[in-house]
């Protein structure tokens, strides 16, 4: 059978900003920018034909329309959340990998990582950020930022200065085996080459 869906992330942006009625609080949630969230709304709306929003002065209201489209795309991702989580991948430990969401996940390489570290399976979520850390969503992290907040162990990824990509684990578990491995594999990986899909290496460590 061949679902006619219209796309995810358009779907994601309007359940959001339809349980915040806020695209700038949906846009917190999705890591994105409120303009993105209501680009993706404004072109859900093109593609159903229907208006599912009213946006008034600082105020958004979902039509008719939108409030009977909204109870079938929660309940939607709720199955999809659900069966997920009773997923487990391979490996005795579970650790779990947030990566901020303009990151390029193969340059980690992490079928290499998942192949040969059968002990830990491995589980992405992105975008994740630091909420997702602090709530427990996430054991490991992969910023974009500064990379300095008091109780975490913070590295950042590759040479440079400034804002960057970090690597970001608890102080209480960042000694834990499965992230000593992930924190091996991205040390042993080759240095940053110009080329259009740089690897990262870890290469100092801050906010210890």
């Amino acid at each position: 059978m061949t679902y006619a869906l219209p796309p995810l992330n358009a779907l994601r942006a309007f359940e959001a900003a339809a349980r915040h009625l806020s695209f700038k609080l949906a846009a917190h949630e999705l890591h994105v920018t409120p303009a993105a969230v209501g680009q993706q709304v404004k072109a859900l709306e093109a593609r159903l034909g229907v208006r599912l929003f009213d946006r008034l002065h600082k105020q958004l209201i979902l039509t008719a329309a939108g409030q009977a489209y909204l109870p079938g795309i929660s309940e939607g991702f709720r199955h999809i959340a659900e069966a997920t989580s009773q997923l487990k991948p391979a490996g005795a430990v579970l650790l779990q990998l947030g990566v901020h969401g303009s990151l390029d996940l193969r340059r980690l390489e992490l079928e290499e990582f998942r192949s040969t570290h059968a002990e830990i399976g491995l589980r992405v979520l992105q975008p994740a950020g630091l909420h997702e850390l602090v709530e427990g969503k996430v054991d490991l992290l992969i910023a974009r930022g500064l990379g300095r907040h008091p109780g975490y162990r913070c590295e950042r990824i590759n040479e440079g200065s400034g804002l960057g990509d970090w690597l970001m684990a608890p102080e209480g578990t960042a000694d834990c085996p499965e992230v000593v491995s992930f924190r091996a594999w991205l040390r042993a990986l080759p240095a940053e080459k110009p080329r259009a899909n740089p690897r990262p290496r870890l290469v100092g460590i801050s906010g210890r």
